[in-house]
């Protein structure tokens, strides 16, 4: 078998989907050394739920217009399985994931993010990478509101880290709709290593239309944040490095152990009623493939159903039924999970075939009963003859002599070259994002919602010695739950992936680039610029 073939099967079988034949070079090995997730028992640890952030002036007290927090960003130590030592970490308020902050829509509050992290990163840095700067501090630190509408002084640009001892005082206005956000470190050339430190927090935007649906809410909205980690002996977290040490930067990472809000194969006590689970991929690098099972035994996938009634930027029109949902790095999914015919049973959440994570049902207990509506939320379909340009974004990657990936590239541009999409506000464009490479690459664009509207196959070798585009089979539309609002989408390999974006809000500078957080240190990642 060839090296992806046998690549393809390891990461199906522990459930890390990368999508393309490729997979994409130099992914994390698990070094003899290193700690197997395996070795431990299983469904022990209740699942922990991040506490909601407590802010220090409500808006409306006294002179304040706005609600007010402050939160401090630093080292700490955490046991991500009763059987393992503590692991250090970094995280916002010292938990991991940090606290969720719940803001109404409409309403701003204001958040002062403090640094006290110590003055040297625990994980290796490549100094190599654009604005990594071997002379700069090593534990710099920015946040970025993920999906928020946010003013560019305030949305995270990668270039505004401030070191230990600052701190940034930052805006944000929540001009949107109900969806869950997410906050996570953006310093430029560092953020893989920082978030995978522990950076990383949720955000739930609310307003009046979405309670009135009568969702499942309180005990009944679990928050679910994904992301894989590897661990030495000592259950420290482990990152690789390349053999090369000129360049010791890495492709891919693909961790060994799917952690669940910090937690290894953790258990949740739930009700037989309905449940609203919001489903964040917050990995460097891996793709899940979802479902639900009976079974908790790694044979086959789950064959359970569920419904997801929204996506990264809010409500879906109506809810989906599936049963198996596909997540990307960026991506959120909300879920609607029945336990009501369940009431003493168990079942799991799994990636491709393996079990993560345990639902114990509880007997039947008298809970209320609530119906999911047939019509969760209206979403106007942006239409292409209100376009104001098309522009074509190529994905490509550079190779050595040796043909070792070096960079990838967006539109063949490096970060410092010259802005070159600057859009003007209140205007339509589409972006048509043209994957040259054999990898899907998760594309997020700062600051704007957007919708899919199609993929469609195109001559790669053609594109890639002409730069001429010649499409070659009929176009993809989006699957049913990818047709609400977006701000991050899968962009599959071998193919043209098209978006319609209107540019509302504010003027200024944002970044857009490709999730995969080690894609993102190393040059795919380019500004762009909102004008009047």
């Amino acid at each position: 078998m060839n090296r992806n073939g046998t690549r393809r099967k390891f990461l199906d079988f522990f459930g890390n989907i990368a999508l393309a034949a490729g997979f994409g070079p130099q992914p994390a090995r698990r070094s003899l050394l290193s700690f197997s997730p395996y070795s431990v028992k299983r469904f022990v640890d209740p699942l922990a739920i991040p506490p909601v952030a407590r802010s220090l002036a409500p808006a409306g007290s006294g002179r304040v217009k706005e609600a007010r927090y402050r939160i401090t960003i630093r080292e700490l130590y955490m046991k991500v399985h009763r059987d393992m030592k503590p692991t250090r970490f970094w995280g916002y308020d010292g938990l991991v994931p940090g606290p969720t902050i719940e803001a109404e829509s409409g309403e701003p509050i204001a958040i002062e993010w403090v640094n006290a992290l110590p003055g040297r990163h625990f994980l290796p840095i490549d100094y190599t990478l654009h604005g990594a700067g071997e002379n700069g501090p090593e534990a710099r630190t920015v946040v970025h509101l993920h999906g928020g509408r946010t003013p560019p002084e305030s949305d995270g640009y990668p270039e505004r880290w401030f070191p230990p001892g600052q701190s940034a005082r930052c805006r944000y206005p929540n001009g949107q709709e109900a969806a869950m956000l997410f906050y996570h470190d953006h310093a430029m050339g560092i953020t893989r290593l920082n978030c995978l430190a522990g950076l990383v927090g949720l955000f739930l935007v609310r307003d009046s239309y979405e309670r009135s649906l009568n969702l499942p809410s309180g005990a009944q909205e679990i928050p679910i944040v994904l992301f894989d980690r590897s661990f030495d002996l000592e259950h420290q977290l482990a990152y690789p490095v390349s053999s090369d040490p000129a360049a010791p930067w890495v492709a891919d990472f693909l961790g060994d152990a799917l952690l669940v809000n910090g937690k290894l194969f953790p258990f949740l006590e739930v009700e037989p009623c309905l449940y609203r689970f919001r489903v964040l991929n917050f990995s460097n690098g891996a793709v899940y493939r979802l479902s639900l099972s009976e079974d908790k035994y790694p044979i086959t996938p789950g064959s359970e159903s569920f419904a997801q009634i929204g996506t990264d930027q809010g409500l879906l029109p109506s809810a989906v039924n599936l049963r198996t949902l596909m997540l990307a790095p960026g991506e959120r999914a909300d879920l609607i999970i029945d336990f009501s015919q369940r009431a003493g049973q168990e079942l799991f959440l799994k990636t491709g075939v393996i079990a993560f994570l345990q639902f114990r049902v509880k007997a039947a207990t008298a809970v209320p009963r609530i119906t999911l509506p047939e019509r969760l939320r209206r979403v106007e379909r942006l239409a292409e003859t209100s376009i104001a340009q098309t522009r074509i974004l190529s994905l490509t990657a550079k190779v050595d002599t040796r043909g070792v990936q070096r960079q990838m590239l967006l539109n063949d541009a490096r970060w410092h070259m010259p802005i070159t999409e600057k859009p003007k506000r209140g205007t339509t464009e589409i972006w048509a994002f043209v994957n040259t490479m054999e990898e899907a690459h998760p594309m997020h664009l700062h600051m704007v919602r957007f919708q899919i509207l199609d993929r469609r196959p195109f001559d790669v070798d053609r594109f890639r010695n002409t730069r001429e585009l010649i499409l070659t089979g009929p176009p993809t539309p989006p699957a049913p739950n990818e047709e609400g609002w977006k701000d991050t989408v899968r962009a599959d390999p071998m193919v043209v992936t098209r978006i319609v974006v209107r540019f509302e809000g504010f003027i200024g500078r944002y970044v857009w680039h490709c999730h995969i957080l080690e894609h993102e240190d190393n040059e795919m990642m380019r500004p762009y610029e909102i004008v009047e």
